[in-house]
Parts: C-alpha cells; sequence; structure tokens
C-alpha cells in the first residue's frame, strides 16, 4: 500500500504530543463566509475562491480551517485535506494548515469545497453554513471575509435527501455542469460567481451563532455556550489502495425509469443477465460494449481487505454516461445483482464527454466496490480504480507473531478493524453509523493504549462524548451524532423503544477511570468530571424507592440496552445493569471524586453501590446454587432459569458475590451452558475478563481460535465483524469494534495492565496457555513493555522488557522459583515479583 499523502506528519508532530486542550481559539479578524442567501437547502454544495499574490515562495504559511458540515481543501488545484473532524456544534474544532509547501511565488488560489448537511447525520448534530478561514504567511493574514468569490456549482443539486436517516449525503454529480478548473490559478471566474457573504462579526464563535439560515431547524446558539477549539488529533493520512480484481460482470435491462429503483426501491424493476460479460485483466483496465437495447453493464469489484476512504475511478465515455457507483462490505457474487443492500450506500456520476475521474465527496467502509454503467452508445473504457484510504497517524506498526496461524489471523483482523474504527473519533462501524459509543464501543481505549501506545484520540473521544451531557443529567450516548437527539421526541411520542442508552453513560465512567489509569492525564478530565456527577444524580435518582433498583422497562426518556442477543426478556436485564452500576459507581465514580478531592460524592458513590448490591442479592442472589440468576423472580413462571454472561462476569470481577462464592458462576462463565445468555461480540470481554482474571485463559485462547477463527469476515474482510455468524449483502457490519482479541493478547496472554496512574506500576500475569510461541509489545505511556514466550507448559521460558519510568509487578502461580525481589502474594494466592524499570529479564517457569 503505497503512501501518498503525508506533508502533514512532521509538521503537525507537536499536536500529535498533546492531550486535549479545551482552550479557546479565535480566528479574528477571520469571519464566517457563506454563499448569499436567505436560507440553504439541504445537501448544498459551495464553492470557495481566495486569489493573492506572494513575491516569494513562503518560508511559513500555517493557520486553521472550520467549516459546516465537511470540507475539502485545494491550493493552487493540489488537493490537501478534508475535515472538519465530527464536534458539538456548541465547541466546533478547526483543523490546522500548513500550507507552506503548497504556495508559490507569484498568483495563487485558495479553493475550498464546502458541503452543508443541513439535516441530521451520525457524526453531525446540527449546524448553520460556513467556512472559516485564517492563514499567515509570513506576516500577512489571508482571511474568510467578503474578498473571498464563492458560487454554487450545478453540478450538485442542491436540497437532495438523505441517504439514510444516518447519512446525510445521498450524492449525484453531473460532470457536465462542473466548472473544472476551478481550483486552479489559471481558471477565470465568470459572473455566476459572487461576492462570498459575511454571516459573523467575529471568528470566536461556533457556526451556530452565525447569521446564516439553515431553513429546517432555525436555531439560534448562545454565545456564552459556543467557542472553537483547536483539533486535538492529527489530521488523517491518505493511501492509495488499488482494487484487487474484478469478481462479477453482468447486463441489467431496466423494466422502469433506473431512478425508481434507486429512489424508491421499486421491486421487479430490472433482469439480470449473468454471462461473464468481461473478464478480470491484470491491469484492472476494461472495456465495455454498447448494446443496442440500452441494456445497463454491471460490474463488480473487490479489495484485497476491507478499507475506509473514498473509492474512484476513471472512465472515458460519451456526454450522458451515468454511472452508480455501490459499495458493501459483506457480499457473496452470484447473489445480489444490485448491491443496494446495504443502506442505500450509492453515488451517482454522470459523464462529460472523454475522460472523467470520479470520486464521492464523503468516504465510506468497503470492501466490494460496483459500478452500474448506463446510457452509453459507444465503447467505454475503465482503469484507475481504486480506494484512497484514510487513516490515522499511529505512531508504531503493531508487531504480533504468534505460532498459532488462526490466532494470528484474527490479530490482523483486530487491527485492521481499529485502522477502520479509530479515524478521529472511535466508532462502532463506519459503514453504518459512524458514531462514537461508550459502553461496547468504549472497549476500543485498551488497544488504543496498548496496541498503538496512543493518548490523543482517546483523550477526544473521553471529551466529546462527554459534551454530549444533557441538562437533564444522562449522556446522549452516541454524540455528536443526531439520531438520539431525535430519539428523545421519538420517546415523547412513543414512536420507538430506543432511547439515549442509559448503559452507555454507565460504562462512560469506566471509560474515564480507565483512561486516567492508562495516562495519569488528569487535566482532560477537568471538563468531563461534573457531567458524570449530573449522570450519577440522574441514574441514581431512577431507583424505585421500594426495590432499590434500576428499571429496565419503560425508565423514561431513556432506554436500556446491554446487550441484544443475551436476553429473551427486557426484564432479564434487570441485574446485570445494576450490578454494573453498582460496580462503576465503587471502581471508577468514587476514585475519580476522591482524585478531584472530592470526598462527599466519592462516599454517595459508595453508598449507591452498597445498596444496589444488596438489592440485587435480595432479588436475584440463589443462596442454594450461591449463583445470581438472571430471571430469579420469574424462574417459576417460565419454566426455566436463565442465567446471563454479563452478570456472572461482573460480579465475579468486582466482587459481588456474597461470601465471595464465585464458583458456580466462573463454572457456568467457562461452560457456556444453553441456559446463559451469551452476549454479542462486541460485549466480549466481560466474560473473558472474568475468565482470565481467575486463570481460565485456555478457554479464552481456544475460543479465540474456534469462535473468533471462524467469523467470516476475519478470513474475506481481514476485520472483525458485528457478529459471530455474518449475513452477506445485508445490514451486518463487516467491519465492527469487537476487539476483544486484542484485549485479550494484552491483559489475557500477556496479562499486563496498569497498577497506577500514567502506568508508572503495571501488573504482568503471563497465561500464554496452549501457545507455543508469542512475541509483541504492550505499550504504556512510558514505552512499550516487550513481552515474549516460547515453549509449553512445563518448559515455558518468558522474556520480559519493562521501559524506564515502569515498574513491574510479576504475578506467578507460588511453585514457580524465579531470581526476583518478593513484592507479596495477591488475593487469590499468586505470588508478586518486582521487575525493576528498564530491565529486561528472562524466566523458565513450569506451572505457567
Amino acid at each position: 500500500m503505497k503512501k501518498l499523502y503525508s506533508l502533514f506528519f512532521a509538521s503537525l508532530y507537536a499536536v500529535q504530543a498533546m492531550a486535549y486542550d479545551p482552550a479557546p481559539l479565535d480566528l479574528s479578524p477571520a469571519k464566517w463566509i457563506w454563499y448569499p442567501s436567505e436560507r440553504t437547502l439541504q445537501n448544498t454544495f459551495v464553492l470557495f475562491r481566495k486569489e493573492f499574490e506572494l513575491d516569494k515562495a513562503p518560508d511559513n504559511a500555517k493557520g486553521w480551517i472550520l467549516a459546516d458540515s465537511r470540507y475539502q481543501l485545494y491550493v493552487n488545484g493540489r488537493r490537501v485535506q478534508w475535515g472538519p473532524a465530527p464536534s458539538d456544534p456548541r465547541w466546533q474544532e478547526a483543523d490546522p494548515l500548513d500550507l507552506t509547501p503548497y504556495l508559490r511565488e507569484g498568483k495563487n488560489v485558495i479553493a475550498c469545497q464546502v458541503l452543508f448537511f443541513g439535516t441530521g447525520d451520525g457524526t453531525w448534530a446540527m449546524g448553520k453554513p460556513g467556512l472559516l478561514f485564517s492563514l499567515d504567511v509570513d506576516g500577512r493574514e489571508i482571511r474568510s471575509d467578503s474578498s473571498w468569490s464563492c458560487m454554487q456549482p450545478a453540478s450538485w443539486p442542491r436540497g437532495r435527501y438523505k441517504r439514510w436517516f444516518l447519512r446525510a449525503l445521498q450524492e449525484e454529480f453531473d460532470a457536465r455542469k462542473h466548472p473544472y478548473g476551478w481550483e486552479t490559478p489559471d481558471y477565470t471566474p465568470g459572473t455566476e460567481w459572487l461576492r462570498a457573504q459575511e454571516v459573523s462579526k467575529t471568528g470566536k464563535l461556533s457556526s451556530i451563532c452565525n447569521r446564516s439560515s439553515e431553513y429546517v431547524y432555525e436555531i439560534f446558539g448562545d454565545p456564552n455556550h459556543s467557542q472553537i477549539r483547536r483539533r486535538n488529533v492529527p489530521m488523517l493520512e491518505e493511501y492509495e489502495m488499488p482494487v484487487w480484481k474484478l469478481t462479477e460482470s453482468m447486463l441489467i435491462k431496466w423494466l422502469r425509469p433506473a431512478e425508481d429503483y434507486f429512489d424508491m426501491i421499486v421491486p421487479d424493476a430490472f433482469e439480470v443477465t449473468r454471462s461473464g460479460i468481461l473478464q478480470p485483466t491484470e491491469d484492472n483496465v476494461y472495456v465495455l460494449q454498447p448494446q443496442e437495447d440500452g441494456t445497463a453493464t454491471s460490474l463488480i469489484f473487490e479489495f484485497r481487505e476491507q478499507g475506509v476512504g473514498w473509492p474512484h475511478f476513471t472512465i472515458d465515455a460519451p456526454e450522458g454516461t451515468v454511472v452508480e457507483m455501490l459499495v458493501h462490505e459483506g457480499h457473496k457474487p452470484g447473489t445480489s445483482p444490485i448491491m443496494n443492500t446495504h443502506y442505500h450506500s450509492w453515488s451517482r456520476f454522470i459523464c462529460r464527454e472523454g475522460r472523467n475521474r470520479f470520486e464521492p465527496f464523503d468516504f465510506e467502509s468497503l470492501r466490494w466496490l460496483q459500478l452500474h454503467i448506463r446510457n452509453f452508445d459507444r465503447p467505454v473504457i475503465l482503469s484507475e480504480i481504486g480506494l484512497r484510504r484514510r487513516m490515522y497517524p499511529w505512531k508504531d506498526t503493531p508487531r504480533i507473531v504468534i505460532s498459532d496461524d488462526t490466532i494470528q489471523k484474527v490479530m490482523r483482523a483486530a487491527v485492521n478493524t481499529l485502522y477502520n474504527s479509530a479515524n478521529e473519533t472511535i466508532v462502532d462501524g463506519m459503514a453504518r453509523e459512524r458514531q462514537q459509543y461508550s459502553g461496547d464501543g468504549g472497549h476500543q481505549l485498551h488497544p488504543l493504549f496498548q496496541l498503538f501506545g496512543e493518548e490523543r484520540l482517546p483523550s477526544r473521544y473521553i471529551n466529546t462524548f462527554s459534551q454530549g451531557s444533557t441538562l437533564a443529567g444522562y449522556f446522549m450516548d452516541s454524540w455528536p451524532g443526531w439520531d438520539r437527539l431525535a430519539r428523545i421526541m421519538e420517546r415523547e411520542m412513543q414512536l420507538t423503544e430506543w432511547g439515549p442508552i442509559i448503559d452507555h453513560g454507565i460504562g462512560f465512567g469506566f471509560d474515564c477511570w480507565n483512561y486516567y489509569l492508562y495516562s495519569g492525564n488528569k487535566e482532560a478530565l477537568a471538563e468531563v468530571y461534573p457531567r458524570l456527577l449530573r449522570s450519577f444524580d440522574y441514574t441514581a435518582a431512577l431507583t424505585a424507592p421500594g426495590e432499590h433498583l434500576l428499571p429496565v422497562e419503560n425508565p423514561g426518556v431513556c432506554s436500556v440496552w446491554i446487550d441484544h442477543l443475551a436476553y429473551k426478556k427486557q426484564r432479564h436485564k434487570q441485574l446485570a445493569l445494576n450490578l454494573y452500576f453498582a460496580a462503576m459507581c465503587r471502581n471508577a465514580l468514587a476514585p475519580l471524586c476522591r482524585l478531584f478531592d472530592d470526598e462527599e460524592n466519592a462516599l454517595r458513590a459508595e453508598r449507591q453501590a452498597d445498596e444496589l448490591e444488596k438489592a440485587c442479592v435480595e432479588k436475584f442472589w440463589d443462596p442454594v446454587e450461591k449463583v445470581f440468576v438472571a430471571n430469579l423472580p420469574w424462574a417459576a413462571q417460565e419454566k426455566e432459569r436463565r442465567y446471563c454472561d454479563r452478570s456472572l462476569a461482573t460480579s465475579v470481577l468486582y466482587g459481588q458475590c456474597p461470601g465471595g462464592e464465585m464458583a458456580r458462576a466462573l463454572e457456568i462463565l467457562a461452560a457456556r451452558p444453553t441456559e446463559m445468555g451469551f452476549s454479542y461480540p462486541c460485549n466480549a470481554p466481560w466474560r473473558m475478563w472474568a475468565l482470565a482474571e481467575n486463570g481460565f485463559m485456555d478457554i479464552n485462547i481456544a475460543e479465540l481460535r474456534s469462535l473468533w477463527g471462524n467469523m467470516r469476515s476475519v478470513w474475506e474482510n481481514n476485520t472483525l465483524g458485528e457478529f459471530f455468524d455474518l449475513g452477506y449483502d445485508n445490514s451486518s457490519q463487516w467491519s465492527h469494534c469487537p476487539i476483544t482479541p486484542l484485549i485479550m493478547l494484552h491483559q489475557g496472554i500477556a496479562g499486563i495492565k496498569p497498577l497506577e496512574p500514567g502506568a508508572t506500576k503495571c501488573r504482568i500475569r503471563p497465561q500464554p496457555g496452549m501457545l507455543e510461541y508469542a512475541k509483541f509489545d504492550v505499550w504504556t505511556t512510558k514505552g512499550p513493555i516487550g513481552f515474549e514466550t516460547s515453549g509449553r507448559a512445563g518448559r515455558r521460558r518468558i522474556t520480559l522488557t519493562m521501559p524506564e519510568g515502569c515498574t513491574g509487578e510479576l504475578w506467578l502461580d507460588p511453585r514457580e522459583k524465579v531470581s526476583l525481589p518478593a513484592a507479596g502474594t495477591t488475593g487469590n494466592g499468586l505470588a508478586k515479583y518486582r521487575i525493576e524499570p528498564g530491565t529486561t529479564v528472562r524466566l523458565s517457569l513450569k506451572y505457567t
């Protein structure tokens, strides 16, 4: 995979080293500008140009850019960057600029293509249209104001409908109407170009305070709760990823206008001829012959692995040729002739005469690419088919070597999954929602720290997610996504069962504490902490006075999810929810309160945990079987007993079993009987954590090989999927965020966890089990801990390399004999030993 664009990496080194910075950024005297208008329809594109002369090539040209909703920046005809990162409309983040390599002596043009969504998107809540730009060129200011020119290109019809309720843009681009060359210095603007309208007095407030009209919501931002901030993660890098091969070709005869089908999915709209119209070529250049009856040609290509970015192709075609581009994550050749089965993921391009290069404005997540080509009366030539892949500039490339080929493949797929799900935010899946969730989505924090040594992206996630704290106190569990805002209205009108997910708000407490353990950065939590307290007050107030338990049925505007596969009835989730809240209060919120010298609220959190655990024991603990039963109050009525892996794991991990009686819970977790609800892959860490912490890592390793190793997406897409049994040509996400394998690699096989904030001290409890060889690094803020194991049980050799500033606490079977300073014993009888910072130890072990 060849890197094409890396100019920003070195220049943004200082930004990359920073944690989240909430300081306001005032870009005045730059002003927000927009197309002169009194209203802006949804999905409207506007092109902006600024011409200026330079006496010489600049030594330094740096600044900031921000647009609502998305922009694509060019300088002198060269693509520079795409942005901004999704953010709360009240605290938008401006992207840094370094245009030094792009500017030259003489005439220069800064050109910016801006799309205003106008309705909510999965990464965008609401806003007002505008562009804000500030650049210092060797002391000369180039800023957005009325001296810029702008136009609305007819190539994108304004007012296009949304693709789906989580995706704003259904793109249609007509090359015949596009002002090609508009981004270059040689272009001469015509009368269609107007002077930009200044829609703000300053450049210090986010777009929602603009005077421009967004037309749909009629919103007016409050200057007291609005500011612009710096982008707190580096700009993403872009790579060229060529298509692998042509897999299918077919003819599609339309019985109705194709637009009827793509707009409305009208049934029986076409007939298909699968006759191998074209064969794959080594150079992926294809010549398509026109059909006498106007039948369309459809080609389906595949990439070697799944990626996230901008698919593109070049086509030499007659004027008016129409190409629908469709993408999919999981497709089975010979089935769906049109891959319009994944949230209407299509874009339409209309050709001008001759050579056209097409790339959608918004990025996609895909492994399969379909080009449906119609309305041509001469041969058409297709070439240069590929993907401009976008990826976070990780400071380290993971090197994981495992003797088991299947588990090695699972780990590679897990790494590629993180490449796809962790960009400017950490999301569940780029193809569908592109939203950052806590709860199961927050598990990504662990490999971000331990696989990549990355602090900036977790820091941004902690802050931007917390900004979705409502006045009532609960968190918008997918902030800044639009759909949970809409769900509030829908819940009030009884139109949906879904609301902001309260258990994700509980999970966010764990995210914050885990972030502090890994990073030691208290300052990044300063804005977050009051919001956590407000969420605690809201959640605690939901407990029923007599029962002292949180409800899971009709809890108000929020909803309770926990998992969608592990439960037969909603009421069976009550045990897991309440143990989860109790564990968070005691093990995350209380220590965070003490971090901020707030003993009063720490004690409140601990009292809440005591009450919840007592109530759970009274309602769900079976004193005979000595285990929590998820449906114990209703077992006689339902004529069966139900357990759930989530509640059993929580009770084991956080010592919630009365008298420490957790043997039966571990037995059930290990055996996976049919009466135990089994969570979907993203929630798998809880059960595996409980097993690993109690010496059952062999079970986890076996499941990494059998259960995870049999996931279709691992072998076909090099990703981890949303479900263990994924379907083709449907809404299943073949690149989701169930990164349990990486968590088990670091915290199970190596057994490495931070014991002190900032990883100044880390626990190491190796459990390589059946693996004969494994070698990898586990990153800390002090540097990587090197881990290598070889041999089988009885003759195991383990090498550990500690970074400077990090002390190791090695946990071993007490029968092992090692030459290390003893450091006591654990609660379950393991011996502890001290490993000095900056040292390497080599161990020969019999019982590990």
